[in-house]
């Protein structure tokens, strides 16, 4: 299932503002990349072009290439949408929809995709979808209970059931555990890399011990100064990248000198 993404010479605008300049990246399959670096560099705006969420802020475009398998993200004749269904995301806070029961928080991005399917197999996909997430055990017994109803770390999964209901073949997830407990956080690092075998996994996070706990590549963005774009300054395996970065800005933030 899981897809290799190939950016190249990578440039994102909001109107005529440079917000992110030259990315080149490999994001390999059955991995976790974490993008750390601080605010404002770039980091959640990259990782939003990944699935063309960037989109829906008017003015926003691309400059260069990213191949999914070779396929170009934004070729012409590529739907948005279809890549959105390829490309899941978990965003900074959970966000089931509030008045909608757990099961159909799960199947909501499949009907979204007009996929019509009798009772049981939305049952099977529920299930399988919860498990998946490895939440299916907590709320079997209270499926037709409002997502809002479960803890943060609980909703949180919650979305991840619903991001990989649809089947994606990569997972962006934006500081998914930036709202929760140290308890939660861990069960959603769990989950994480029980994922990476069936899906590539981009996260973002600010979090240098989770980086380095969760993630197989590191890349570091960094901004020269306000009104600057944000710049992908090093990337490499995740054990390298923390013990022998070869810049120095790198060193110095995953050192706590800055940022």
């Amino acid at each position: 299932m899981s897809k290799r993404i190939d950016v190249k010479n990578f440039n994102v605008y909001y109107g005529d503002f440079l917000a992110v300049e030259g990315v080149d990246m490999v994001i390999e399959p059955r991995s976790v990349t974490a993008l750390i670096g601080p605010s404002g560099c770039g980091k959640s705006t990259f990782l939003r072009t990944l699935n063309r969420m960037h989109e829906v802020i008017p003015g926003a475009r691309v400059e260069g290439h990213a191949y999914m398998d070779g396929q170009d993200l934004y070729g012409p004749d590529v739907d948005p949408v279809e890549v959105r269904r390829q490309v899941g995301m978990v965003f900074q806070r959970a966000n089931p929809f509030p008045t909608m029961s757990i099961a159909d928080n799960v199947l909501a991005g499949v009907k979204l995709n007009n996929r019509r399917m009798s009772k049981g197999d939305a049952a099977d996909l529920v299930e399988r979808a919860l498990r998946g997430a490895n939440l299916w055990n907590e709320v079997k017994d209270r499926l037709d209970r409002p997502g809002s109803s479960i803890s943060g770390g609980q909703q949180q999964r919650l979305c991840i059931a619903r991001a990989i209901a649809v089947e994606p073949q990569v997972l962006l997830m934006d500081e998914p555990c930036s709202a929760l407990d140290p308890i939660s956080t861990l069960a959603i690092e769990d989950l994480i890399t029980e994922l990476k075998q069936d899906y590539t996994i981009v996260i973002v996070t600010h979090n240098m011990q989770q980086a380095a706990r969760v993630s197989d590549t590191t890349g570091f963005f960094n901004i020269a100064g306000t009104g600057k774009p944000g710049k992908l300054i090093e990337m490499d395996a995740t054990e390298r990248m923390f013990s022998m970065p070869k810049e120095k800005a790198t060193e110095d933030y995953i050192s706590g000198r800055f940022g």
